[in-house]
């Protein structure tokens, strides 16, 4: 073979290689947003099945999304990264979504709930992570984790494994400090909302016990930015794809 024709059988060869690392490279682009867009209708779905289950309990749908905000802006205080908070703003909103098998007897009892009745209602942790867990995307497995760990306690005394300390997933310890926050200074069909102060001192009294010390200490040492974006994400009452997209400033 002439040194001219090897020039032209090599050039021939690197541009069809170069047109392999295209092909594959669009065919890579093209199956990431097809996987994007399949998670984020997913996570729409899921979304929604969670208000379905929060308008049980007469919420208009805004409280889970300021849990999502909340939680991330708590994450982000406690030093995680972005991408963790993030994450996370996108799972804790989810952590409820068991209650949606849960009676309407049970959910708005306007009284204590009998032993039998609160097992019942104890279930709405290990239902939600069982809607969840049926998918191996990283928000659908943290979401599950969030559901079924958010009602632990710090001393061992929660449900449904009893862990304790520790042993408790990150996402469950914040999202039940800031769902504590934000579901006692709203009102509910069978009470009407605490002052932020006596929330604050509810928090406080469960500090060690309840809630995971550090993020107490976290929480309330932030606590007017904490107000200024519950309030901010009332205000703009953010849809379900802000959750994914939407950074709300303080």
């Amino acid at each position: 073979m002439t040194e001219a024709a090897r020039h032209y059988v090599d050039a021939m060869a690197q541009a069809q290689m170069e047109r392999m690392v295209a092909d594959l490279g669009r065919l890579y682009h093209e199956r990431n947003q097809a996987l994007e867009e399949v998670t984020r209708a997913h996570h729409e779905a899921l979304l929604q099945l969670s208000i379905a289950a929060e308008f049980k309990d007469d919420d208009t749908g805004v409280h889970i999304v300021r849990i999502g905000f909340l939680a991330e802006c708590l994450a982000l205080l406690l030093g995680q990264p972005a991408a963790y908070a993030q994450m996370l703003r996108r799972a804790a909103p989810m952590h409820d979504i068991g209650k949606i098998g849960t009676p309407d007897a049970v959910l708005k009892k306007p009284g204590p709930l009998t032993p039998e009745e609160r097992e019942i209602m104890k279930q709405h942790t290990t239902n939600g992570a069982a809607i969840l867990g049926m998918s191996n995307i990283p928000v659908f497995k943290l979401a599950a984790e969030t559901a079924l760990s958010h009602h632990e306690r710090w001393d061992g005394k929660g449900y449904p494994c009893g862990l304790s300390g520790r042993q408790i997933p990150l996402s469950g310890r914040i999202v039940a400090v800031v769902d504590f926050f934000d579901a006692l200074t709203m009102d509910r069909v069978y009470r009407k909302a605490f002052s932020v102060q006596e929330t604050v001192r509810m928090i406080h009294e469960e500090r060690g016990a309840a809630f995971d010390p550090e993020i107490v200490d976290v929480f309330l040492a932030h606590l007017p930015e904490i107000q200024r974006l519950h309030q901010r994400v009332t205000d703009l009452r953010p849809s379900f794809r802000d959750l994914v997209e939407k950074d709300i400033a303080l």
